[in-house]
């Protein structure tokens, strides 16, 4: 059966679509999508826009979805959206390039994909990965570990490896008297309404949902974990700014840690998570008294699966965000909801990947003195 997508416009996305089409040097499929967009909102079936402006269906019933589920922007794209949930979270992803990029097992030239998916078995609590995700994996980060010459990350060099082992180093050892480590990183959500009203479960009968939705505005979720205890702490804003981050600081800063004197804080190379921010947000004064009591440690660039947060997002996302839910409140009832149960049962993060695991991982990609010394004094 047909999901069937319905394009409510905005005043602005009315406007920008009508300034697309007037004319200019603009991408031809570009154009039509907008003509697509402004057509169904007039109401014309998939059809009769099909015919109007030359395209196929499918090309019609595609831009809506990618308007409704996703964004605008995301419906004019030229390049493909993504398609399912990954069924690999960040660091069993991370776990596939390390274990491709390492020495096969004894008794093998090299790795294949089906040994790399017996190996992800072995690792995590998958039962079962099929070869093609595995391959989808490594051709992401160009790597055919059964070829000569691969590659497991962009670039290894000796900034990557120096963040990587601090991240790792306050991972691993305890924190000093005073001092608390905590993870934090934010995801973004559509919000999605229904347009006619889902019927519930009944005996013999399952729970009925329409195929049609609505897109109701986007949100944003900040999380934050702490490395050494099971707790986290979420908190919804209708933006990512780095006025809602300085915000969002201060308050872990002034709430759950107010009894601590130092807070080693793990985060991504996102251009709002800088000590900038503070000053964007708040005085000076108060933006100088917050971040006495901060010390950012921040992930390599491509490497946000360092951040231990990132697994608990996937679990956010797996266990509370995979339905539609309309509005701010709702979102935000439900995310703190999900957070306290977390908290209530104890549930931690038990990160297992030390720098000495990635010698090991990733040794050949370390830099090493011949390195230093090829290069020229300064």
């Amino acid at each position: 059966m047909n999901v069937r997508y319905r394009v409510d416009l905005e005043e602005g996305e009315r406007t920008q679509l009508a300034a697309l089409v007037a004319g200019g040097h603009r991408s031809v499929r570009r154009v039509k999508r907008a003509q697509i967009l402004l057509a169904a909102a007039g109401g014309q079936t998939d059809a009769t826009i099909a015919t109007t402006i030359h395209v196929s269906t499918s090309t019609v019933y595609r831009t809506k979805r990618r308007f409704v589920e996703e964004s605008l922007e995301a419906a004019l794209a030229e390049d493909p959206r993504p398609g399912g949930r990954r069924k690999l979270t960040g660091s069993e992803e991370a776990l596939v390039i390390a274990t491709a990029c390492s020495a096969p097992p004894k008794g093998r030239a090299r790795w294949t994909l089906a040994l790399l998916a017996d190996a992800v078995v072995a690792l995590t609590p998958h039962t079962q990965i099929s070869r093609h995700t595995i391959g989808r994996r490594l051709a992401e980060n160009d790597l055919k570990p059964w070829q000569q010459k691969m590659w497991c990350v962009p670039k290894i060099d000796a900034e990557y490896v120096a963040r990587m082992e601090d991240v790792l180093d306050v991972y691993t050892r305890p924190p000093a008297p005073g001092t608390a480590v905590v993870c934090v990183d934010e995801s973004p959500r559509q919000l999605i309404g229904e347009v006619r009203t889902p019927r519930p479960a009944a005996p013999g009968r399952r729970a009925r949902q329409d195929y049609e939705y609505r897109r109701n505005g986007t949100a944003n979720v900040f999380l934050a974990v702490d490395a050494h205890r099971p707790w986290r702490m979420a908190k919804v804003t209708d933006r990512r700014a780095a006025v809602d981050f300085a915000t969002w600081m201060r308050d872990l800063v002034d709430g759950p840690y107010a009894e601590t004197e130092r807070l080693q804080v793990v985060l991504d190379n996102l251009s709002t998570h800088t000590p900038a921010a503070f000053y964007e947000a708040f005085a000076p004064e108060e933006a100088r008294r917050i971040l006495r009591k901060l010390e950012f440690h921040y992930v390599p660039k491509h490497a946000s699966w360092l951040n231990m947060v990132e697994i608990e997002i996937g679990v956010l996302a797996s266990q509370c965000l995979a339905r539609r839910i309309p509005d701010l409140d709702t979102l935000t009832s439900e995310v703190t909801a999900w957070s306290a149960a977390r908290n209530r049962a104890g549930v931690a993060v038990k990160w297992m990947f030390g720098i000495e695991q990635a010698r090991l991982k990733l040794g050949r990609a370390y830099p090493t003195r011949e390195d230093a010394a090829r290069k020229p004094a300064a």
